[in-house]
C-alpha cells in the first residue's frame, strides 16, 4: 500500500500576521530613525578627504533674540594660532529644512571641501561658520526654518546681528563687509539672502543652492522683491552666485527668475544649472549635490574676497608710502613753530 508523503504544516494565518505586523513596524521605526532622528542623510555618500588638517567645532552661545542658548559651527583657517596679528574673512552657511548646525561636516563633509580648495588656492584663508537655523518649533521635516524675525523666533536678528558681533568678538576677522559672506542651500539659500539683503552692512557676498526667493510669509520675506526696493548705490556693492539642478524644476525655475531680475538690475551674478537637484540617493542629487557644489560658490566667494584682499593691501601700501611724506612735512611744520627765524624774536 503506498503512503502518501507527509503534509507541510500550514503556517498560521495569525502566525503569519504577526510576522508581517512585526516586520512593518521595524521598517517603520527605521524609517522614523532615518528621517526624523538622522535628518535624512544620503545613501550613497561621495568619498571625502579625511586627513585635511581642518578641524569642526560647535560653540555655543546666549541668544537674546532667540531667548536661549543657540549654537553654531565653527571652521577657523589653517595655521589660524601660528598667525596672531592675522585676521580673517568670514563665511556663513545655512542649513535647510530639517537640519542643523552640523549640517555642512556631517552630510556634505564641508572641511574636505575647504582642504581641497585650500590646496587649489581657490579660497584665501577663511573662518567658516555654521550657525542652528532652527526656529523654536525645533527642526522637522514638517516645515523649513522661518529665517526671519516672526512668531517662531528672531532668526533674522540672531544670524544677521548677534551671531556676527559673537564671531568678531571671539575670533580674529576682517571686519569690512566685502569680507563677509552668507549663503546656504534649500530654505538655506533663501535665508541667506532674506537676511543678507537686510544687512548689506555686514554681509556683500551672498549665494544660494537650489534656493528659492519668494516666500508664503509675504513680499517682506521674498528677496525677489527686496532686491529690487534697495537703492541702485547700495546694490552695485553685491555679488551673487546662484545655482539649481536640472531635476528640481521649481527651484530652478525660481532661481532662473531671480537670475533675470538681478541681471535686469545690474547686480553681478553668476548662475549655473546642474545636473540632480533635491534627493537621497544619487551621485548628483541631496548631499552629494550640495557637496559638489560647495566647491563652486565657495570659488566664487574666494574670488571676490581675493579681489578684496589685494585692494586692501594696495590701499595699505599707498598709505605706507604716503605716510613719511605726512610726517616729514609735519616735523617740518613743527620745527618753523618751534624755532622761529631771529627776526620774530
Amino acid at each position: 500500500m503506498l503512503k502518501s508523503p507527509p503534509r507541510s504544516p500550514l503556517k498560521s494565518p495569525k502566525k503569519g500576521l504577526l510576522a508581517g505586523a512585526i516586520a512593518l513596524s521595524c521598517l517603520g521605526l527605521v524609517g522614523y530613525w532615518y528621517v526624523f532622528i538622522a535628518g535624512a542623510p544620503q545613501l550613497d555618500p561621495l568619498p571625502a578627504e579625511q586627513q585635511t588638517g581642518l578641524t569642526f567645532q560647535v560653540e555655543t552661545v546666549n541668544s537674546q533674540a532667540m531667548g536661549e542658548e543657540r549654537r553654531y559651527g565653527v571652521v577657523l583657517p589653517p595655521d589660524y594660532s601660528h598667525h596672531p596679528d592675522q585676521r580673517y574673512p568670514v563665511i556663513v552657511l545655512l542649513h535647510g529644512g530639517h537640519g542643523n548646525e552640523r549640517d555642512f561636516e556631517d552630510k556634505a563633509h564641508l572641511t574636505s571641501v575647504l582642504h581641497d580648495l585650500y590646496q587649489e588656492q581657490r579660497l584665501p584663508p577663511s573662518l567658516v561658520v555654521t550657525p542652528d537655523g532652527s526656529d523654536r518649533r525645533g527642526s522637522s521635516p514638517f516645515w523649513d526654518p522661518d529665517y526671519y524675525d516672526g512668531p517662531n523666533g528672531n532668526l533674522a536678528t540672531w544670524i544677521g546681528t548677534e551671531l556676527p558681533q559673537v564671531i568678531r568678538s571671539r575670533y580674529r576677522t576682517l571686519n569690512q563687509p566685502q569680507f563677509w559672506a552668507i549663503g546656504g542651500l534649500s530654505s538655506g539659500g533663501w535665508g541667506a539672502f532674506n537676511i543678507g539683503l537686510r544687512n548689506l552692512n555686514q554681509f556683500q557676498t551672498l549665494f544660494s543652492h537650489t534656493g528659492y526667493f519668494t516666500d508664503s510669509s509675504g513680499p517682506e520675506n521674498s528677496p525677489q522683491v527686496l532686491i529690487q526696493q534697495i537703492p541702485a548705490a547700495n546694490r552695485r556693492h553685491l555679488y551673487i552666485y546662484l545655482d539649481a539642478g536640472k531635476n528640481d524644476h521649481r527651484y530652478l525655475t525660481a532661481t532662473r527668475q531671480f537670475h533675470a531680475i538681478l541681471t535686469h538690475l545690474g547686480i553681478p551674478n553668476q548662475f549655473h544649472v546642474f545636473s540632480g537637484g533635491h534627493g537621497i540617493v544619487g551621485q548628483d542629487v541631496g548631499w552629494n549635490y550640495w557637496h559638489r557644489h560647495l566647491a563652486d560658490s565657495l570659488s566664487f566667494v574666494g574670488q571676490r574676497f581675493t579681489r578684496a584682499l589685494r585692494q586692501q593691501e594696495t590701499a595699505d601700501s599707498s598709505k605706507t608710502h604716503l605716510d613719511p611724506v605726512h610726517q616729514q612735512r609735519k616735523s617740518h611744520a613743527q620745527s618753523e613753530v618751534t624755532h622761529p627765524h631771529p627776526t620774530q624774536r
